[in-house]
């Protein structure tokens, strides 16, 4: 197969093409030719892909980047594949420009075996996103005593956190973060107290006591990230927080890194284009953990991006079905599914303060970086593995095109900024409708 990307503006710091306009030839799942556009190569006044001869698309402002990855993301089998089955959620990943995902263990039984990871590799097999298995970092998710793994890590496991079920005993993680250095590995932690959030629906503010619900304090995390970083800090291993939401949180990973210590956190789309004030009509599609913040708490984790402190982009895609969003909000289950706009929500948030290399960095480069995944760049001989988006493009998030089996998204209906156009990965091409 032969791709054809004319009159495409390339987003890649490590590359000699950056912020060049150029077009690109890729054969077999390699990118054969880099040229400047103009040149015989291209000499066309439009952007557009052509597969095999075939012009596939046309349009104006196409960039292409490294291809994404989303560091966090549950699918939800085996166990609740009426919420999200791994096909129906790799196709929204490729849907939102994903070549790569990490995926939560949070399933039942849970990716807490050799087998479990397996299982869950099979499948994904085959498929034009790349699934990578996060292990559980205790048996079965139940916080009382570490996994194996080492046996899930020879598997392919590549991380360990107990992911929504953050783990809450400080002797366990601490025995988590020293066994992971014998290979190498990451933990990755979501920073909740689970008792200082017990019973909490929402942010703890203004917000809460004028809706009259629980709220769940910032303390909750900063008290959580000062725990695992003092954990880390006499461990020397390497964590990743991911969900960061608060901006004292944000304040004591950047001096942590100041440190040299090995921490890095992500954040998630919608911490960063949405705040409490979503919940004044009580709607539970806003119900996600950690809760929306303060507009205070966003502006930081917007800057917090803007300075390289947020490393990456977790999207927390957690699917739910009608009826767990659609009951009282006590007792409607948590998340959001974003994972297909997600560069949508970000871009449209946080595009004005952030320039675009910046938010790709934290897709793309980044990502691959902490969690030891293939390098991927826009360069001549290098792995066709790259996402492909326009940046000025304005459109209503319609239902109907939503690829997750699950609709708890709150943008649907909702204008966003700037569109995914498709995804190449090696050999393999997908183009969004």
């Amino acid at each position: 197969m032969q791709v054809h990307i004319r009159q495409a503006r390339i987003i890649d710091r490590r590359s000699e093409h950056d912020n060049k306009v150029a077009d690109i030839i890729i054969e077999d799942g390699k990118i054969k030719k880099i040229a400047p556009s103009g040149s015989p190569e291209g000499g066309v006044k439009y952007s557009s892909i052509s597969i095999d001869g075939k012009e596939v698309w046309k349009g104006s402002g196409l960039c292409v980047s490294p291809g994404w990855v989303d560091v966090f993301a549950d699918y939800r089998e085996p166990g609740y594949e009426h919420k999200e089955t791994i096909a129906s959620g790799l196709k929204a990943a490729a849907a939102g420009g994903f070549t790569d995902v990490l995926l939560s263990p949070n399933t039942n039984p849970a990716i807490s075996t050799q087998s479990s990871v397996r299982f869950v590799q099979q499948k994904a097999k085959g498929n034009i996103v790349r699934l990578h298995p996060l292990g559980a970092a205790t048996q079965n998710i139940e916080g009382k005593a570490l996994a194996e793994m080492l046996d899930m890590r020879s598997n392919g496991a590549i991380a360990f956190t107990d992911g929504w079920k953050p783990v809450q005993n400080a002797n366990l993680m601490l025995k988590a973060l020293e066994y992971v250095k014998a290979f190498n590995g990451t933990v990755i932690q979501l920073p909740i107290d689970g008792a200082l959030s017990e019973g909490g629906l929402m942010h703890e503010g203004i917000m809460s006591t004028r809706l009259g619900m629980a709220g769940i304090p910032a303390l909750a995390e900063t008290l959580m990230i000062h725990r695992d970083i003092e954990l880390l800090r006499y461990t020397r291993s390497r964590l990743h927080i991911s969900g960061v939401s608060t901006a004292e949180g944000v304040d004591m990973i950047r001096k942590a890194k100041k440190e040299k210590l090995a921490v890095t956190c992500s954040v998630t789309p919608y911490h960063l284009a949405l705040t409490d004030e979503a919940l004044h009509g009580y709607s539970s599609l806003y119900k996600v953990s950690p809760p929306l913040r303060s507009e205070a708490d966003r502006k930081a984790l917007v800057k917090g991006l803007k300075d390289g402190t947020i490393d990456c982009i977790a999207t927390h895609h957690r699917p739910q079905e009608w009826d767990a969003k659609e009951k009282e909000f006590e007792y409607a289950g948590d998340g959001m599914n974003v994972q297909e706009i997600a560069f949508s929500i970000i871009n449209k948030a946080a595009g004005k303060d952030i320039d675009v290399a910046t938010i790709i960095e934290a897709f793309s480069i980044r990502p691959r970086e902490i969690f030891g995944l293939n390098e991927a760049n826009v360069a001549k001989g290098g792995n066709a593995e790259l996402t492909f988006f326009i940046t000025d493009d304005s459109f209503t998030l319609q239902e109907a095109n939503i690829q997750s089996i699950s609709r708890n998204n709150p943008f649907i209906g909702k204008e966003l900024n700037g569109r995914v156009i498709g995804i190449c990965n090696h050999d393999q091409f997908n183009l969004n409708k």
